[in-house]
């Protein structure tokens, strides 16, 4: 009795499937796609070397890269330069602002504050950016009056002071 109760319910389930006689292969909900072959890439040999140029495309013979400009600057000559430190650390500069042993500035007597100096120390050859942000030095003979970190940066901090050339960036 179950071995017919077990073929009554195949042959059911054969009925609640989809018939294929008759129909054809577009209209079969699950009709099965055969991949084509192209010959164009049959052989790795035959691909291209270097694809078609397009608008992103870069000649590297003839390309010339983007030059660098450099900012202008106005030589203001050399001069002894020292620097100063913890002592003033955090106190007020002549601009209002406060001294900063760690950031990159300098005191000089004349130069509008703000401005941006090329410090060059010629024994190193290390040269440092420093923005003016304070007055001085009032010691006779001194040209400019770098923060530690300016004067770290081009090797000043064993001597305490140094020739340096200046130069002025727009």
């Amino acid at each position: 009795m179950a071995n017919r109760a077990f073929r009554s319910m195949l042959f059911l389930a054969a009925l609640a499937l989809p018939s294929t006689a008759g129909h054809s292969q577009d209209s079969d909900p699950v009709a099965i796609v055969q991949p084509t072959f192209s010959s164009e890439f049959a052989d790795f040999r035959e691909l291209p070397d270097t694809p078609e140029p397009g608008p992103e495309a870069v000649d590297l013979d003839t390309f010339d890269p983007p030059v660098e400009v450099e900012p202008a600057t106005t030589s203001l000559g050399s001069g002894v330069a020292s620097y100063y430190g913890k002592r003033f650390h955090g106190r007020r500069t002549a601009n209002g602002e406060r001294f900063d042993m760690h950031g990159y500035t300098a005191a000089h007597r004349t130069l509008p504050f703000g401005s941006r100096v090329l410090v060059t120390n010629p024994r190193t050859g290390r040269s440092v950016t420093v923005r003016i942000n304070d007055r001085g030095p009032f010691t006779r003979g001194r040209t400019i009056d770098l923060s530690r970190a300016a004067a770290e940066e081009i090797g000043l901090i064993a001597r305490g002071h140094g020739t340096v050339e200046l130069a002025l960036l727009d």
